[in-house]
């Protein structure tokens, strides 16, 4: 039952070309930058993994994170709410190409698309993006007089989250803000690994307190200091980092 690895070339030694994979985070907050970065480094080792569909709340800032993920050439789509966020030089460059694809999806959908996907539900019905252009080719139903969107689950083969808290059976919490999207998407994975700043002994966390039970986590590393992504933009770092 423990689930850590050692070390975190190993926790993202799974994932392989043309994989969905879910990463979390708002903005910095709850972002695995290490994971990422892992990610990286074993594709300019390897050339692998890539032709990536990602999953992630905006688009990456800056040339770290999610944005160093895509300025290596890995990801060939992006589905994501807010493709234009604080810095998101990388992206914007690439798309206006033709080089990477994006699936915009409305945040409430995209949040719940996820949910419906770990929960086993295959569609839903939302009235978000009726009439717009995000609706196109869409099934429409109407109920009692409004019209709803019919959209479809989002699952993935991996997803790479953030915790503050891990137990060595996967037993979770996150800090604050940082939980956001990674409790459902944990639950839409096929395999969950998560980057934890502590990881204690089974029974440790008071299960009151279990924001994602460990059946949703396969891999856990720890990873005491974690590097914020905004602190690494307010220093114009890139990935892979220099100096």
């Amino acid at each position: 039952m423990d689930k850590t690895v050692k070390d975190l070339a190993s926790a993202v030694a799974g994932i392989e070309d043309g994989m969905t994979v879910m990463i979390g985070g708002f903005g910095g907050a709850g972002g695995p930058i290490e994971l990422i970065h892992a990610l990286i480094d074993r594709f300019k080792a390897t050339g692998h993994p890539k032709d990536l569909t990602v999953v992630n709340n905006n688009a990456g800032n800056g040339h770290v994170g999610l944005a160093a993920l895509i300025e290596a050439g890995m990801v060939k789509k992006l589905i994501c709410s807010f493709p234009r966020s604080a810095d998101p030089v990388v992206f914007t460059e690439l798309y206006l190409a033709g080089k990477i694809e994006l699936e915009l999806v409305p945040q409430g959908t995209l949040a719940e698309r996820i949910r419906a996907g770990g929960a086993g539900i295959p569609a839903f019905y939302t009235p978000t993006s009726f009439g717009t252009d995000l609706a196109k080719g869409k099934p429409v139903e109407v109920f009692e007089g409004r019209s709803y969107v019919r959209e479809r689950w989002l699952k993935a083969d991996y997803a790479l989250i953030k915790a503050e808290t891990a137990d060595l059976h996967g037993n979770l919490t996150y800090r604050a803000a940082a939980r956001n999207f990674a409790p459902v998407m944990a639950m839409a994975a096929a395999v969950t690994v998560v980057q934890a700043a502590k990881v204690v002994a089974a029974g440790q966390i008071d299960p009151e307190n279990v924001h994602t039970p460990g059946i949703f986590v396969q891999k856990i590393v720890e990873v005491a200091n974690a590097v914020q992504e905004e602190d690494l933009n307010r220093a114009k770092a890139t990935y892979p980092l220099e100096g």
